[in-house]
């Protein structure tokens, strides 16, 4: 074409993993595969931040000198960040200081909104911070973070040793401490609900931008016959721990047996296993590279077995006139004890250490309570409501490496004017015939009276099949069914389907 323009420009696709290649520097560093490091800044950490952000980091940038294109740069990394891993700030937020306009040690407390004052970022006066988030409620790009912090009793804040503000995060900076082009070390502070999270974005902010610090890299030790192995192909130990040097991890063969050495920098956040230094090897060795060869066996997928049974009950189960409802599989404490009538210190339940809602405390022991709050959404429509699910339930496993095991379960209600506990039982058989089992005792199947807080007295039985205990039907305990709002009788079936396997 003539007149056009003969810059060649690439196009890179940075994968999500990758945060150390979002800006120019990282392109640049990861092509050099020289990689410059930073020691990070001590801050004070009061205890009153852990109900707003509970962890902070830092860190200097010494020496630095700023072109335009640097600051440019340095400011768009920031924000780029701050979309990414940040989560909009709602992760971890960034600050960056002129350390020699401030002073240390820094303090990272949490105050009252009326017992903050500052001037922040581009402003003349001083603001409390009640009157900024009334100020930056028009503001086109802070509005959209206030939500974060604007309903907490506390609000963030970092002072340094003369009680100037440095910043309210993740809202804005103060005015004081602002760099410039002319700012030549750097203070940056990164305050986070996640202490992972927020180291990662510290060290990809020094290592884009440091030239004269250090920060520690840390050592891993893998065979060649490993990468070998798991890539198809077969390189020497040297030339492997070449390959994985232009990949930025600095490697040698330490000259035990095939054993390399890698080292690798604050960056990689990504690579936390040996199979990640694999999975650069084979990068650096190219994908179309690797010799194509026929598998050394043969096998036909087939579909997983308790999967399978699970999808033809479904469809039968639906086919007897009964619909089909799909719950979280995390629940409140009360829905799988106290409205049972039973107690959670019985209840052999997996709790999530730090929920974030009170309707996700604990992993489900039971359907029931998400088909009996799925009726109380649907009080309206026509009756009966004749509902099911077919899904896993959590329970604790002192057996297994991870402590709990999942476990498949059927469990079906029926609500009406009438508790209906024929149309359950009826349910059952027709459950009982699909997995050819006949109604006996010893070989086949059979009720017998049972005792449950959960169910109406003298209306409730155990399911045996081959003489073992599957599972249970009945009709609810009134107190049952009032603690869940509804108004009507209701009978419920629950039964364990990996025996039918």
């Amino acid at each position: 074409a003539s007149g056009a323009s003969d810059v060649i420009l690439y196009k890179i696709d940075v994968p999500a993993n990758r945060y150390d290649l979002l800006c120019l520097e990282g392109l640049v560093r990861g092509l050099q595969c020289d990689l410059p490091v930073d020691p990070t800044f001590t801050v004070f950490h009061s205890p009153q931040t852990e109900a707003v952000r509970p962890h902070a980091v830092a860190a200097v940038l010494r020496n630095i000198t700023f072109t335009q294109e640097r600051y440019d740069s340095f400011i768009e990394l920031q924000e780029k960040l701050h979309q990414n891993i940040c989560r909009k700030r709602s992760l971890v937020a960034i600050g960056t200081h002129d350390l020699d306009t401030i002073s240390g040690p820094f303090t990272y407390t949490a105050k009252p909104p009326g017992d903050i004052s500052f001037k922040p970022l581009n402003q003349t006066k001083e603001y409390t911070a009640t009157q900024l988030m009334s100020l930056y409620k028009t503001d086109s790009h802070l509005r959209h973070y206030l939500h974060i912090i604007e309903d907490k009793p506390v609000y963030p804040v970092i002072y340094d040793s003369n009680g100037v503000v440095l910043s309210m995060p993740p809202i804005i900076n103060g005015d004081h401490s602002k760099i410039s082009l002319k700012t030549k070390n750097v203070f940056i502070e990164c305050t986070a609900t996640d202490q992972t999270k927020a180291k990662t974005v510290l060290d990809m902010m020094v290592t884009m931008f440091s030239e004269y610090c250090e920060l520690a890299y840390r050592k891993e030790k893998l065979s060649s016959k490993f990468i070998n192995q798991k890539v198809g192909i077969n390189e020497s130990t040297e030339k492997i721990a070449q390959l994985l040097t232009r990949m930025c991890l600095l490697s040698q063969a330490t000259g035990v047996g095939d054993e390399i050495e890698v080292e690798i920098p604050p960056t990689r956040s990504d690579v936390i296993h040996a199979c990640d230094i694999m999975e650069d090897a084979a990068i650096a060795y190219g994908f179309n590279n690797i010799t194509r060869t026929t598998p050394r066996t043969y096998t036909v997928a087939n579909q997983f077995p308790l999967n399978k049974l699970t999808e033809l009950l479904r469809q039968d189960l639906a086919a007897a006139g009964f619909t089909e409802a799909l719950n979280f599989a995390l629940c409140s404490q009360e829905d799988i004890a106290d409205k049972l009538g039973k107690k959670i210190s019985e209840m052999r339940a997996v709790h999530i250490s730090n929920p974030k809602t009170a309707e996700f405390q604990v992993a489900r022991t039971t359907l029931l309570p998400g088909l009996l709050k799925t009726i109380a959404a649907n009080r309206k429509m026509p009756l009966p409501l004749k509902l099911f699910e077919i899904s896993d339930v959590v329970l604790k496993d002192e057996t297994k490496d991870v402590g709990a095991r999942n476990s498949r379960r059927f469990c079906a209600v029926y609500y009406n004017k009438s508790p209906g506990f024929e149309v359950i039982h009826g349910l059952l058989d027709r459950t009982m015939q699909l997995l050819e089992v006949k109604p006996a005792r010893g070989e086949g199947y059979h009720i017998q009276t049972a005792d449950d807080s959960t169910y109406f007295p003298g209306r409730c039985a155990d399911i045996f099949v081959r003489g073992k205990n599957v599972g249970r039907l009945g009709v609810l305990h009134p107190d049952v069914i009032n603690r869940f709002e509804l108004t009507m009788p209701c009978s419920a079936l629950e039964m364990d389907i990996e025996p039918f396997l």
